[in-house]
């Protein structure tokens, strides 16, 4: 026999039942949500999930944005034992459908602010027969009142800690998002280590995520890390948000911890903010992409605010590497988070010596199952208990970790290899550059040269020769960008993931 477990008892029932059920869990739209109420939110959900006859291990696909509705459907599916499976509800309908019917969902959850991608989205997924939307009931839609219609139901489903829990999308930075399988354990997995150990989290905490709670980074940021310790959650669910949204938030809700992604923050430094803009927050975080140690310390000396840099994943399901308050380097990832292991190896699997480029693998407690209908993605990326990243690294003699970019986006110049990361750190060292991004392209001799493509600050202009000038200063002659391009953004994922593919 397996001893029960389910997720939504221990981030949500624990508190009301310790007594601390009047303590505000959600700030959303200047409203205060407490966990008491939102145990009620979560159980109304269940009840509802359990009317449309929705069984144990069933997926329930998740259109939507961050908001109260989504904290109810997200644990109250996993409440009966069912699978909820967010994605990117800014997607295309078109797109939408081949992810839904990917996941055999039959029960779809969406924001009323999103239903008119609904059309496209079940062309795409036929097996669709029921949606639940946040919005009013019409004609082949069931609107929130009438979903949660019959009250509170208390009973929680027979699940364990290795019970399928939730699915999550990757991100699609190198094409068709897959869909990673979790536990209910993984999310107790990253609560004990990450946020825990590098964070240092507390019930007094106030967390903002720019990161949008459907990938994984934001549904730490936003849901299983504050709910872990009986702490405040604010969410925002405007998409795309804008610096001076952002601020306005910060300003208004006082948070202690902020969550962000590295092309953001610099979106934050261009913009004009006051200096005191992040008075409140102790410490910043940044995962998705490397922060520039150029961006680290302008963020630091402008505002106040001492940024945490680190590398997750959808399949580990949180950051596993990661400078921490007292071990930091800018420029780094960091080192390895307690719980987890690492090592750097070469196409011979065999471990790197120090500050020699290999790809890194990661062991840890919160790794995903594997991939749904993916099997051989599944077999070259989990391999036994460890995971390949398609991350390339070094690290040096004092355990820190540098990233240099996906395995496949390294190029060879002329017989030496170059990190587009390293190119695109130095590029925006340059005061006019907002983002830049570095593919290799073949020349007209079939030779790959690094080219660059360059976003600017509002305001300012951009020319080739400043910028080469700028790079003779600073890197070899065979790392230099050889093309310049200056498109008026990059293509990203939704989580701020460059889409070096996209480029190439």
């Amino acid at each position: 026999m397996h001893d029960h477990y389910n997720v939504s008892e221990w981030l949500v029932d624990r508190h009301v039942d310790s007594g601390n059920g009047d303590r505000v869990a959600i700030r959303a739209g200047g409203e205060s949500v407490t966990y008491a109420e939102v145990l009620d939110h979560v159980e109304a959900a269940a009840a509802g999930l359990r009317a449309l006859d929705v069984r144990p291990e069933e997926r329930v696909a998740m259109v939507m944005l961050d908001s109260v509705e989504f904290v109810a459907v997200f644990l109250g599916a996993m409440r009966i034992g069912a699978v909820p499976v967010p994605m990117n509800p800014l997607l295309p309908g078109r797109d939408l459908g081949v992810i839904v019917a990917d996941s055999r969902a039959r029960v779809v959850a969406i924001s009323g602010e999103r239903e008119a991608s609904l059309a496209d989205l079940r062309e795409g997924s036929p097996e669709v027969t029921t949606v639940v939307t946040t919005g009013e009931s019409t004609e082949g839609k069931i609107g929130w009142s009438d979903f949660v219609a019959d009250g509170i139901d208390g009973s929680v489903a027979n699940t364990w800690a290795e019970s399928p829990g939730f699915w999550l999308c990757t991100s699609g930075s190198t094409g068709q998002p897959k869909l990673a399988m979790h536990r209910h354990a993984d999310i107790p997995a990253t609560c004990e280590t990450y946020a825990d150990q590098i964070l240092g989290v507390t019930e007094d905490d106030v967390f903002y995520s720019v990161g949008p709670m459907f990938h994984a980074y934001g549904l730490g940021n936003s849901l299983t890390f504050p709910f872990s310790v009986g702490a405040t959650a604010i969410l925002e669910p405007t998409r795309p948000p804008t610096p001076q949204l952002v601020a306005d938030v910060v300003s208004t809700e006082q948070p202690t911890l902020f969550f962000c992604i590295p092309t953001f923050y610099a979106a934050l430094l261009a913009a004009e903010l006051p200096d005191d803009a992040f008075a409140s927050v102790r410490y910043g975080v940044s995962a998705a992409e490397a922060l520039p140690a150029e961006t680290f310390e302008r963020f630091r000396d402008r505002f106040g605010v001492t940024i945490l840099d680190g590398i997750g994943s959808t399949e580990q399901l949180h950051i596993y590497l990661s400078n921490s308050p007292d071990s930091l380097r800018p420029g780094t990832s960091g080192q390895p988070v307690p719980g987890y292991k690492l090592r750097i190896i070469d196409e011979n699997d065999e471990e790197q010596a120090a500050d020699t480029p290999g790809q890194l693998v990661v062991r840890g407690p919160s790794a995903a199952t594997g991939y749904w209908c993916r099997s051989a993605t599944t077999r070259s990326t989990f391999e036994g208990e460890w995971m390949r990243t398609g991350d390339l690294y070094s690290a040096d003699a004092d355990g820190f970790y540098t990233y240099l970019g996906r395995v496949d986006d390294m190029l060879r110049v002329g017989g030496e290899w170059v990190s587009p990361a390293e190119v695109e750190g130095v590029l925006i060292e340059h005061v006019n550059v907002l983002e830049a991004a570095v593919v290799g392209q073949p020349d007209d001799q079939n030779v790959t040269r690094p080219v660059a493509y360059v976003t600017a600050i509002d305001g300012a202009v951009l020319s080739e020769e400043a910028l080469i000038e700028h790079c003779k200063e600073r890197l070899a002659g065979f790392k230099r960008p050889k093309v310049y391009n200056f498109p008026d953004s990059l293509p990203k994922t939704a989580t701020g993931k460059i889409q070096r593919f996209k480029l190439r």
